[in-house]
C-alpha cells in the first residue's frame, strides 16, 4: 500500500483561502480529484489523506463531500474553530463522519506565536485526544518549542508535524536550530513528521543534495516508523510536478532498506491515519 499523506482541493470561488495569491497561474484554480488521479496512478500511490487548506467548516465539509465521491481519498484532516469552545459539538459532529480522520489549525498563518498555548484553545487538544482524533501541526520553526509544550501536555493526542515545520532551506545558520528543536520533539513525545513540502520552502533552483541533511536529520531522530511521504500537491506544484517530488523523496530514502520505504511511503501514514489496506 502506498499512501500519499497531504494533499488538497480547492475552489478558489468560494473566497475563503486567505493565504492564496490572486491570479497566481498555479494555485488560484481549480483542483480536484480528476486533477490527480492519472498522477496517482504514475506513482502508484492507492488512497491519500485530503487536508484542509481553508480556515472554515465549510472547507471541511466540503472536502468530506468530495472524499464521499472519490475512492482513493482514504480521510480529510479539517478544521474548527480552536478559539470557540462552544465547537466543541461541530467536532463532535464532524467526527462522526467516517473519513475525518482529524483537524489542523493554520498556525503559520496566526499573528500570534503563543496562541498555542492561550487558555481559550486548549479545550480543543482535549477534545481531540479524547475523540481518538489526529493533529497536523503546521507551523515554522519558531513555533517549535510551543508545539513542544503542547504535545507534552496532551500525550494522548495524536500528533503530525507537516512539512517538517518548514525549515528554511539553504540558510546554513538556522539549521542547527531547527534541528535541536525537532530533535526534542521526537525525544520527548510520540510525534510523526510528514516528508513533504520541501521543495516549496526552498528556491526555485532546488536540488535534492540541498534537501539531503534536513531528510537525513528527521529520518534518524523519527525514525522510519514515525515518517510519511507527502505530496502537498497541488502546492508542490510551484516548484515541481507531483511525480518529481515522489522521485526526489524516493532518491532522498534511497539508504532505507525495502521495509523502511515501505513505512515512509505507506504504513507509516496508514497506521497514524488508520487507514485500512484498499
Amino acid at each position: 500500500m502506498r499512501v500519499d499523506s497531504h494533499h488538497h482541493f480547492w475552489q478558489p470561488c468560494r473566497a475563503d483561502y486567505g493565504w492564496m495569491p490572486k491570479d497566481d497561474p498555479t494555485l488560484s484554480r481549480t483542483y480536484g480529484p480528476s486533477d490527480l488521479k492519472a498522477q496517482l496512478a504514475d506513482c502508484g500511490v492507492t488512497q491519500t489523506i485530503l487536508v484542509q487548506a481553508a480556515p472554515t467548516v465549510n472547507e471541511t465539509e466540503y472536502l468530506l463531500g468530495i472524499a464521499d465521491a472519490t475512492d482513493f481519498v482514504a480521510g480529510v484532516v479539517g478544521w474548527v474553530d480552536f478559539e470557540n469552545p462552544g465547537e466543541l459539538g461541530t467536532l463532535e459532529r464532524l467526527a462522526g463522519h467516517p473519513k475525518l480522520r482529524g483537524v489542523r489549525p493554520m498556525v503559520q498563518d496566526i499573528a500570534d506565536d503563543d496562541w498555542l498555548l492561550r487558555g481559550d484553545v486548549q479545550w480543543a487538544f482535549g477534545a481531540i485526544a479524547e475523540m481518538g482524533l489526529t493533529f497536523d501541526a503546521l507551523g515554522f520553526p519558531r513555533h517549535l518549542s510551543n508545539f513542544l509544550s503542547v504535545f507534552k501536555r496532551y500525550p494522548d493526542m495524536r500528533v503530525v508535524i507537516d512539512h517538517f515545520m518548514k525549515p528554511r532551506i539553504g540558510e546554513d545558520a538556522l539549521f542547527q536550530d531547527w534541528a535541536d528543536g525537532m530533535s526534542r520533539i521526537a525525544a520527548e513525545t510520540s510525534a510523526y513528521c510528514k516528508l513533504s513540502g520541501l521543495i516549496t520552502e526552498a528556491g526555485p533552483n532546488w536540488s535534492v543534495n540541498e534537501l539531503r541533511r534536513y531528510v537525513e536529520h528527521v529520518l534518524d531522530v523519527f525514525g522510519p516508523g514515525r515518517v510519511m511521504w507527502g505530496s502537498d500537491w497541488p502546492v508542490c506544484r510551484l516548484r515541481a510536478e507531483y511525480g518529481d517530488w515522489f522521485a526526489a523523496a524516493t532518491e532522498l530514502t534511497a539508504g532505507l532498506d525495502g521495509s523502511e520505504k515501505d513505512q515512509v511511503f505507506g504504513s507509516t501514514a496508514a497506521a497514524f491515519y488508520r487507514v485500512s489496506p484498499d
